[in-house]
């Protein structure tokens, strides 16, 4: 839209192709309001919104308007912590532009984000990471949302619980049969009863309830894994034509991880699988040293007895643990 005015009126969605098993990566309101949204078939995209202009995706255009994106957060605070392409967390505390006025801070972002990239932008702002985020989401496409630290309170008691990171349709659904909507509803149930329902998140939903989120902004957040993957216009039949796409994804995996820093050390490998009626599964492993192909074979053919049908999208990776945060202080024996 910001580089073809006369796309500015149109349902858009940047995706695959539906002759293609393409799958629509994002959408813009007006898609949306036929009922279009990410990770949907552009198959069915299509059906919702016969208009919808499909547009292939442009990477190397998005990384450059996130770098000067990113650069403008930079100039009001190097507390800055990325949680995707285009979203962030940061923190203003210590930030004297604007009279230290976090509301006016992020309405003076947005402002130069449009100016200088030519994107719409929202903000949520809040004292905490968590009400932020949400916050963040109730302005769109071209707002921002303020939670005081006064009004958390009233904020949270009529917040529904879906809006919780964490909570799927699966926990909601399971939350919703207990009578729990709101975070209202949430605040009557004690500790011990959402742990015992819920396990560690028990505990995480209890606090979130009350608006309690002690996250410090990480400015040094460091990345857990990396994978390629690929989805494929034709199914991919047995466990043999699987194994025949192993070879390919290695072959990228391994370009990757060579430009990944020595601060990393890969300690498990793992494999996914999407099959074709969408269900998917992932197996892991302890790395084997070299990623030898036969090490992903093994995983694969455990992949493939969870579903044992036909293969959509295949993928490999590996995760890491990052050494950089883990150097321990040599101490001395003696006094």
């Amino acid at each position: 839209m910001r580089d073809d005015p006369s796309l500015v009126n149109l349902p858009i969605a940047i995706g695959g192709k539906s002759d293609r098993r393409g799958v629509v990566a994002t959408c813009n309101y007006k898609a949306r309001q036929f009922g279009v949204r990410s990770a949907m078939p552009t198959g069915q995209a299509l059906k919702l919104c016969p208009d919808l202009v499909v547009i292939p995706g442009t990477m190397a255009k998005y990384r450059e308007a996130a770098l000067q994106i990113r650069q403008i957060f930079y100039r009001y605070t190097d507390k800055v912590e990325p949680l995707s392409l285009d979203e962030a967390y940061l923190d203003v505390t210590d930030c004297t532009e604007c009279h230290g006025s976090a509301t006016l801070i992020a309405e003076e972002i947005r402002q130069v984000i449009s100016r200088e990239v030519g994107v719409t932008a929202s903000a949520g702002i809040a004292p905490n990471k968590f009400l932020a985020k949400v916050a963040s989401d109730l302005n769109k496409p071209d707002g921002q949302f303020v939670i005081t630290p006064e009004n958390v309170e009233g904020f949270v008691e009529k917040l529904e619980v879906k809006r919780i990171f964490g909570v799927g349709k699966v926990t909601n659904e399971k939350l919703r049969r207990l009578g729990i909507v709101t975070c209202g509803d949430l605040q009557q149930r004690s500790l011990v009863e959402l742990v015992d329902k819920f396990g560690v998140f028990g505990k995480r939903l209890h606090d979130l309830s009350f608006g309690r989120d002690e996250r410090e902004v990480n400015a040094n957040s460091r990345r857990k894994s990396l994978s390629v993957e690929h989805t494929y216009s034709d199914d991919l039949q047995d466990i043999d034509a699987c194994k025949g796409k192993l070879a390919g994804l290695l072959i990228e995996l391994r370009s990757r991880l060579r430009r990944i820093d020595s601060d990393y050390m890969v300690t498990k490998q793992f494999i996914k699988m999407k099959f074709n009626d969408f269900s998917a599964t992932t197996v892991e492993r302890q790395m084997v040293a070299g990623l030898p192909a036969e090490s992903f074979d093994h995983l694969c053919d455990q992949a493939w007895e969870r579903g044992a049908r036909p293969v959509r999208l295949l993928g490999i990776g590996v995760r890491f643990v990052d050494t950089s945060e883990q150097r321990a202080t040599q101490l001395e024996l003696f006094p």
